[in-house]
């Protein structure tokens, strides 16, 4: 494509137009000023033609992901070679969604003729995670007089996936990433004497009834005792909720967002810890299941699954998810349900179908503490009426939640509630505990 330069308009309005206008005035100087016009028109015309497919020697490398992580800088690279007989001045844009900034959109430079690519990078940063495309890259060069300027526009099939900052959590959480397997600056007593068998040995002075094998006692005419180790690899789920009320917002962030973020991090603590991993997410409907795994390409996995995600305007199915894992998980696990039950008809039908899964499975429910639930006395002081029923009706929610949490004790599921910009350290908290206590 051709544009007319900055040059051609001026030449345009210091030539052509005083030859116009002598034309004119003056009739018998007609024939000359129109000859300047011609000969101008033909230059004019004689550059664009030898512009034309000056860019398409051109070639583009451009990856086709780009990952950037969200709220930081990150590098867009596109490498140009050239093998036109002469260097081309280049000036080259992008074009990606309005939520990403950048230092620069346009980049200048020369493509040398030997062939040799040159590598432009765009610094470029989102608030935004998910996916997002790359819709263009244009390029622009002189035409050889510099009376117009060719354009160029590549539409490239770039992926730019943009992933949550689990640094932003990860430096609340540090202890846990020092502690591998129980052994560091933080070790944790394990409590009890392990469910995984071992061996078997010839019975002592006060082994428990309960541990003898009576079978082995039989054959062998004398007791015979069983010897447990801890059980070093768990199986560990993230439940994550997808629907309606997780996308309210605290502060700059949703509920959503840091729920996603606890998650992940749980998935890197498991690891550390040597448990297995896998991740759930669902709204009406399972929307993914990852099975446990470990190792960093199965983290990679999860994450993957997740990253994108959006809370959507629906109702969350809990009987649909419960009823999924409980067919799909035949070893027990701890399921970490990161989810919102301040609605009191989402939270009985969460505790009707959680009662799938907590015969035979761990599970721990979690959400950040709504913005209007705190004891009263908790929040700031009572200066007029409207303040002092403000804190009633969150001290009203606060005790409704407080109530849920019995109710699901009852059902054997451990629910927890705790400040929004804490939920990371809690999820941790609740897994380290748990697995100190053997309670899996």
């Amino acid at each position: 494509m051709l544009v007319p330069s900055r040059q051609l308009i001026l030449l345009t309005a210091l030539v052509v137009l005083p030859a116009a206008t002598v034309a004119g005035v003056v009739p018998e100087a007609a024939g000359l000023a129109l000859a300047v016009i011609a000969l101008f028109a033909l230059v004019a015309t004689g550059d664009a033609l030898r512009s034309i497919g000056i860019l398409h020697d051109l070639e583009f490398s451009i990856p086709d992901v780009v990952r950037l992580t969200q709220d930081r800088e990150g590098v867009l690279p596109i490498q140009i070679r050239s093998t036109t007989p002469r260097a081309l001045p280049l000036r080259a844009a992008i074009a990606l969604p309005d939520s990403f900034s950048a230092q620069d959109w346009i980049r200048s430079a020369v493509v040398p003729a030997s062939g040799e690519p040159v590598i432009l990078d765009w610094s470029v940063r989102s608030p935004e995670r998910g996916r997002h495309p790359l819709a263009l890259v244009r390029v622009e060069t002189p035409s050889p007089h510099g009376l117009w300027a060719v354009r160029r526009t590549v539409r490239p099939s770039t992926k730019v996936l943009v992933y949550p900052d689990l640094l932003r959590d990860r430096r609340t959480v540090a202890a846990v990433f020092l502690n591998r397997s129980g052994v560091g600056i933080h070790a944790r007593r394990q409590v009890g004497q392990g469910r995984e068998f071992e061996k078997l040995r010839d019975y002592s002075h006060g082994d428990p009834v309960g541990d003898i094998h009576w079978k082995a006692t039989a054959k062998r005419g004398r007791p015979v005792s069983k010897v447990f180790q801890i059980e070093r690899t768990q199986e560990v789920y993230v439940v994550l909720d997808t629907s309606r009320l997780t996308g309210r917002s605290h502060g700059r962030e949703t509920d959503f967002e840091r729920s996603l973020r606890a998650g992940l991090l749980l998935a890197a603590a498991a690891e550390r810890q040597g448990d297995l991993f896998g991740v759930v997410a669902f709204d009406s409907k399972v929307r993914h299941f990852v099975r446990t795994g470990r190792g960093r390409p199965h983290f990679t996995a999860c994450r993957e699954a997740l990253f994108a995600l959006q809370p959507r305007s629906v109702t969350p199915d809990f009987a649909e998810v419960c009823t999924t894992l409980r067919l799909r998980l035949r070893r027990r696990a701890l399921l970490v349900f990161l989810t919102a039950l301040d609605d009191p008809v989402l939270a009985e039908d969460f505790t009707r179908a959680v009662r799938l899964l907590s015969g035979q499975h761990l599970v721990v429910a979690l959400q950040p503490r709504p913005a209007g639930a705190r004891p009263l006395f908790s929040g700031p002081a009572v200066a007029t009426t409207d303040d002092l029923y403000s804190a009633l009706g969150s001290h009203v929610r606060w005790q409704k939640l407080r109530l849920l949490e019995e109710v699901l004790r009852a059902s054997n599921v451990r629910f927890t509630l705790p400040d929004s910009e804490s939920l990371a350290p809690a999820v941790l908290r609740q897994y380290l505990d748990l697995k100190q206590r053997q309670l899996l």
